[in-house]
């Protein structure tokens, strides 16, 4: 019967059923298939990313002899040999003007004035018609020794005329730097010999027969290294040649008693017969000034050198329009202008503070110029003022010539510039010109040489340049004034054409 419903057949029931499944694996074997074709041809042909990425990576290392830096290797032997050639035309030049500023130290030291001056038996009551016999003998002593030692100070005899016959005019002289030291034969010298010999006087003292006068503040390394070794030994040989003679007339004419019972009362009065007292009219005290007026002087000039690195990027943001216009070219020469000068004003004062924290006398009142001063001050409480000042015009000189330098030539040859302006400035001021070259006559213009000349007269109250000195520093700060606007422009100039000063 039939019940109006197909019948099924069982085979073709599980047939339908395994179709899909086989379909599936098929598309299951062709995507694989796929996925290898797709692998191999990836590793056989790169993509555009994988060749972006290869570019990106840094070349690898090689040896210094690699055909690859042929150029490379002639460029920088080149390069460094220009640069040795010219640190060493640098060492040789420079460096020569230190070492040359001795160089004929032993022929110029006649250049160092010593006045002789014999008062002895020239003056009343002491010229009585007697022969003198001390102040001769040293005159001639000092005629030998120009005639005959190769190497001697300028000794210069005088009359006693020339000083109005007054012996403390004679320290005057010394005092206004007219001469290095002075050697006074006192009027009495022979007249006290022999009156200590003819009455036994046991209270003669040869010190009384000769002074020499001087200033050792005046430039220290020179009196002491070359003044006063000659000096000494002139000294000890007049001492030795007026007591020999003296002792051989007093033996000669000792015919009785009584005169040799009067000269062994006084045995001084054979040996060493006269001697030489020694004023220094300034001392160099006390030591710890000794910075102040030599190596110290130095870090003055860096101190100006070094802050033009310092400031130079902060004014840079005025003309750096990040979020605001640029200054005006004239208003910013201006503005730096006035900010360097501000700031050598507060750097002088912090250099200046350091010698008065080292309790440097700043205070005292200034001495008679015949008379020893210890611990004299040219300006009494003013002093201080004055040193401050004399400091800020000398950084004002030194650094505005540093600055206008730094924007001619830019880095790195403003170490050069640094090299030749400390030792130029330093040869002519710690040493003394006078036994130097002559080619190092223009040191007398050159800044450091004349703050050396007026912190020396200001702290020891010397005698006084000062006017020449504020004078040549002035001149050098007015000049350098007037070159700073346009080494502002050529820099700006060099800036904007992108010139770059160093071939590196």
């Amino acid at each position: 019967m039939s019940t109006g419903i197909a019948e099924t057949n069982p085979n073709a029931c599980q047939g339908g059923m395994n179709a899909p499944r086989a379909e599936s694996e098929d598309t299951l074997h062709h995507d694989n298939e796929a996925k290898e074709e797709t692998d191999g041809l990836s590793s056989h042909h790169p993509t555009e990313g994988d060749h972006e990425k290869g570019r990106n990576q840094p070349p690898k290392p090689v040896g210094f002899w690699d055909k690859r830096l042929n150029h490379v290797r002639k460029e920088i032997f080149l390069k460094w040999s220009l640069t040795t050639l010219i640190l060493c035309t640098l060492i040789l030049t420079v460096l020569s003007l230190y070492w040359g500023v001795l160089f004929h130290v032993d022929q110029n030291l006649s250049s160092l004035a010593i006045y002789v001056a014999d008062f002895d038996g020239q003056i009343p009551p002491y010229n009585n018609g007697e022969t003198p016999i001390v102040g001769p003998a040293i005159v001639q002593l000092m005629q030998r020794t120009l005639q005959e030692s190769p190497v001697h100070l300028g000794y210069v005899s005088l009359p006693p005329s020339h000083f109005s016959y007054d012996p403390m005019n004679v320290r005057r002289e010394v005092y206004n730097f007219n001469a290095w030291a002075a050697v006074i034969v006192n009027p009495n010298a022979t007249a006290m010999l022999r009156s200590a010999v003819q009455n036994g006087n046991s209270s003669y003292d040869p010190l009384g027969a000769c002074q020499v006068i001087f200033t050792d503040s005046r430039d220290d390394t020179v009196w002491y290294d070359f003044v006063y070794p000659l000096l000494s030994e002139f000294m000890t040989e007049a001492t030795s040649m007026v007591g020999g003679m003296w002792t051989q007339q007093v033996l000669q004419n000792a015919s009785n008693p009584t005169a040799l019972a009067n000269i062994q009362k006084v045995p001084q009065a054979l040996s060493p017969a006269i001697g030489f007292s020694m004023f220094n009219l300034r001392p160099f005290v006390p030591f710890v000034a000794i910075p102040a007026v030599t190596i110290g002087l130095i870090y003055l000039i860096i101190l100006s050198f070094f802050s033009f690195s310092f400031y130079l990027p902060i004014h840079k943001h005025f003309l750096q329009p990040e979020g605001h216009p640029p200054l005006k070219l004239y208003q910013m020469i201006i503005w730096r202008y006035v900010a360097t000068m501000a700031a050598y004003f507060c750097m002088s004062l912090a250099y200046s503070l350091i010698s008065l924290a080292f309790q440097i006398p700043f205070s005292n009142k200034s001495g008679p110029e015949t008379e020893m001063a210890m611990h004299a001050n040219a300006y009494g409480k003013g002093t201080f003022v004055v040193y401050w000042m004399l400091n800020f015009v000398g950084m004002a000189a030194l650094g505005l010539a540093c600055e206008n330098v730094a924007m001619l030539i830019g880095q790195p040859w403003t170490a050069f510039w640094l090299i030749f302006w400390v030792i130029s400035n330093v040869s002519t001021a710690f040493y003394n010109i006078s036994i130097a070259p002559r080619f190092y006559y223009w040191g007398f213009a050159w800044p450091l040489h004349n703050i050396v000349e007026a912190s020396r007269q200001i702290i020891f109250d010397l005698h006084s340049r000062i006017g020449l000195n504020f004078g040549v520093l002035f001149t050098w700060v007015a000049l350098n004034t007037a070159f700073f606007p346009l080494c502002c422009i050529f820099m700006g100039w060099k800036h904007r054409k992108g010139i770059h000063e160093y071939y590196a």
